[in-house]
């Protein structure tokens, strides 16, 4: 039985001096230095669930959908494992749903909750508690240093998009759930604004509203998503219930 909640969503607040947002990835968190120039505006939100209600939302029309078929890789403690053995069947369930003919996925991240941790290595990434979303016009442009160099100019020439895969790991997803918005409410001059991620070695994009959830966020449930979105503490939450573990994988999804 669905059941909306409510919960509270952090937007971003740009710098007051009107520089231009940027955020340090991979700072060491022992040197003091700050992660970013900006700050958070949060807003309590009414968020709908849309169990029994999945066939509404779809990639053409909202930006996302969901499914139910679960992964065949179960463990999702080793990178290489993963790459050899999810990022195939992956593969196979973008191209089934979408009738893509090439995938290329470049980039996984494996979230636990770690209560009290401040650390946020990739080793050690939590749910992000901010309404945000993975690309920018600028970053597409960029997808090419995802490719082979003699498969790009081919490739680049096709309609493409970028999709991720979101799964629940071991558990159903009931401790900070993912919170989608659906693209239909956005307005493009107002809530995205972009935002610089300073890496070591490179800069990259990352760009922010009627919001849902899937409360039955089952280990085979998982979602494509090219939509602001967020993790989010449910007030329904029962007591006692294990911490969210969760995949999201990236993948460049081109059709003939």
């Amino acid at each position: 039985m669905a059941c909306d909640t409510t919960g509270t969503l952090n937007y971003m607040l740009a710098p007051p001096d009107g520089s231009r947002p940027c955020h340090y990835v991979n700072v060491d968190s022992t040197t003091g230095k700050p992660v970013r120039n900006w700050g958070e505006d949060p807003h309590d939100m009414q968020i709908e669930d849309v169990r029994e209600k999945e066939e509404l939302y779809k990639l053409d029309n909202a930006g996302f959908q969901y499914g139910r078929e679960a992964a065949k890789h179960t463990s999702f403690l080793n990178d290489d494992e993963i790459e050899r053995e999810y990022y195939p069947e992956s593969i196979d369930l973008i191209k089934r749903v979408t009738g893509a003919s090439s995938i290329v996925i470049f980039d996984h991240t494996i979230r636990r909750r770690r209560p009290g941790e401040v650390d946020d290595s990739p080793q050690k990434r939590q749910p992000v508690p901010l309404v945000h979303g993975d690309q920018t016009t600028a970053s597409i442009a960029r997808v090419h240093r995802h490719l082979p160099p003699t498969e790009a100019p081919s490739l680049l020439r096709r309609r493409f998009q970028i999709i991720n895969i979101w799964r629940p790991i071991s558990h159903v997803a009931i401790d900070w759930p993912l919170a989608l918005c659906d693209f239909r409410s956005l307005d493009f001059e107002k809530d995205l604004e972009p935002v610089t991620l300073i890496y070591p070695d490179r800069e990259g994009d990352d760009p922010r509203r009627g919001f849902s959830f899937d409360s039955d966020s089952l280990q085979d449930g998982s979602v494509a998503t090219v939509t602001p979105h967020s993790g989010f503490q449910d007030p329904n939450t029962p007591e006692g219930a294990p911490l969210r573990e969760s995949i999201e994988l990236r993948a460049l999804v081109f059709y003939d």
